[in-house]
């Protein structure tokens, strides 16, 4: 697959991805509007998570990962693959169902593992608060699996639309849901929220998760695909053999995802004591992740999709040369965005955070800028492992990924204990920002060597200089504007909010043009096949150039 083969591909799937992170992003603001950065939203946000935990534990990675190549390879049967597919959706459906079951029942235990703090004498009634909310959000788990199942049929099928653009609804869902609140609704805290509110607030949310999954199902029968509901394993062995690997992956990646929420809703915790009120815990952190993960769903995940149904075939055909050689052009298409963008929030990410997060206090805003800050270090790296994962299941290897989660999480773990007990409340969730990052700058090479065994040598080199180049143009081009933002954030606090908003509009392009411009003079190849997408950055190129 050439590089503007795949750029075409990706960038038709990534138009779907734009809006729904960008309607992601209103929601997440507004939540924030809704709910504050404190203990009220931090009880929502482990409610809310809770199924997305849940079912990426114990079936979501397999999903994604797994079942893709097992789905191209079915297309090969007689049937087309239709009762491998129908299997395979009824018994995850029932796998589903049962969870949802089971962590209603033991969702005391959850809220206990996750937040074991929110149990301290003068906290009893966020534990109630979150335990509410947590089981009316925990069917969400079984929609969730239901859209991602559909979603990777239908990828299968080279019908790559639905994934990107059915999230939309369930955010529009959830915009409308927060604006009712924000219109017709006082402000409320964790002491003054009714019991109404909370289950307006819950099922709203789950209703978003609903609709996405349904609108799936016309889309997959466009296909021309119609699944039917087929009981038994007759022919799943393999596919759940595999999936019991990547079970232990993702295993291993939520149990450091339990350290992270449980060190920020203790940080939380011990912060209110304290009596200190600017925004700390898993609210500041979450929000500023999904800032982080915005370059990341919008580039990375639409390649990703692109790329691995023509990374397994070649994979079955036992080409390794080729899946070589289309990670090692992925890892360079995506870095050509997910480099500027993690610099952009390491330099900006306070101005960014202060200004786009409205309803909550300026300093509120500007915490969350420091935890993004912190993130965007590792995003390069994390975009890096999450494509050279891709390698590992396009071969049908979901063990040999394994010890590199683990390193990961290792690191990652250590770090964030060490801040909670090290470092002031206050400062702890910029803390865990900083073991992310610092776990898969550090994991990143044990992942490389363990894939060479598919691959062959996979050197950091092949991707490395280029990546520096893009680190260099993306500093020329930032840091003045880092200097700026540095006076500016004082007086910009005080200006109306869409001016605020105008200003950092002005900082992103300024920062974006300067970036493609100085890439293309250190003659970064990538570049100038995305500027070929780009007109008017290819005109202001050819212009500087001529002159």
């Amino acid at each position: 697959m050439k590089n503007q083969d795949l750029f075409r591909q990706s960038t038709v799937m990534a138009l779907g991805t734009v809006l729904s992170r960008i309607a992601g992003f209103i929601r997440s603001v507004l939540t924030v509007a809704v709910l504050g950065t404190a203990l009220l939203a931090d009880s929502f946000n482990v409610a809310n998570t809770m199924p997305n935990i849940i079912y990426n534990l114990m079936v979501g990675g397999a999903l994604t990962a797994i079942f893709v190549p097992q789905l191209v390879k079915s297309k090969s049967d007689a049937d087309g693959g239709l009762d491998f597919a129908s299997r395979l959706v009824t018994t995850i459906s029932l796998i589903l169902g049962a969870l949802v079951i089971i962590g209603v029942i033991f969702a005391p235990a959850l809220v206990r593992i996750y937040a074991p703090e929110f149990s301290e004498p003068g906290f009893e009634h966020i534990y109630e608060l979150t335990l509410a909310m947590m089981r009316i959000c925990l069917p969400q788990i079984f929609f969730l699996g239901l859209f991602t199942m559909l979603g990777q049929v239908a990828n299968s099928r080279g019908s790559f639309a639905p994934m990107m653009w059915a999230p939309i609804a369930n955010n529009l869902v959830g915009i409308a849901l927060l604006s009712y609140f924000i219109i017709l609704v006082p402000k409320f805290t964790a002491e003054t929220i009714t019991d109404a509110q909370v289950a307006i607030l819950g099922w709203g949310t789950t209703a978003g998760v609903i609709v996405q999954a349904l609108l799936v199902i016309p889309a997959v029968k466009k296909t021309g695909f119609h699944l039917k509901i087929r009981f038994g394993l007759h022919g799943l062995g393999k596919s759940f053999s595999l999936a019991g690997w990547t079970l232990v992956y993702v295993l291993i990646s939520q149990l450091g995802y339990l350290v992270t929420v449980s060190v920020a809703t203790s940080a939380a915790v011990r912060s209110a004591q304290a009596g200190i009120t600017t925004g700390v815990g898993i609210t500041p952190f979450q929000n500023a992740y999904y800032v982080m993960m915005l370059p990341y769903g919008i580039v990375t995940i639409s390649l990703i999709t692109a790329l691995l149904p023509h990374i397994s075939e070649l994979a079955i055909k036992k080409d390794r040369d080729g899946v070589r050689n289309e990670l090692i052009r992925a890892i360079r298409m995506v870095g050509v965005i997910t480099v500027p963008a993690g610099m952009a929030f390491f330099l900006l990410g306070p101005l960014m955070t202060s200004t786009i997060f409205i309803g909550i206090p300026y300093e509120d805003g500007l915490y969350m800028g420091y935890v993004l800050s912190a993130l965007g270090v590792g995003l390069v790296t994390f975009s890096i492992n999450i494509i050279l994962l891709r390698g590992f299941n396009a071969f049908e290897d979901t063990r040999t990924q394994v010890p590199s989660i683990i390193l990961i999480n290792v690191i990652s773990v250590l770090l964030s204990y060490l801040f909670l007990n090290l470092l002031d409340p206050e400062w702890v969730t910029v803390g865990l920002g900083a073991a992310f990052s610092i776990s898969y700058v550090l994991g990143l090479p044990y992942t490389l060597f363990l894939l060479k065994r598919h691959t062959g040598t996979l050197r950091i080199r092949e991707f490395f200089g280029q990546h520096v180049k893009l680190m260099l143009a993306s500093f020329i081009a930032m840091f003045p504007l880092y200097i700026v933002a540095q006076f500016w954030q004082g007086i910009n606090q005080f200006s109306p909010l869409p001016i605020r908003i105008l200003e950092v509009l002005v900082f992103i392009v300024l920062g974006a043009i300067g970036y493609f411009l100085v890439a293309q003079r250190m003659k970064v190849a990538e570049i100038g096949v995305m500027m070929e997408y780009l007109p008017g950055l290819r005109g202001l190129g050819k212009r500087k150039k001529d002159k």
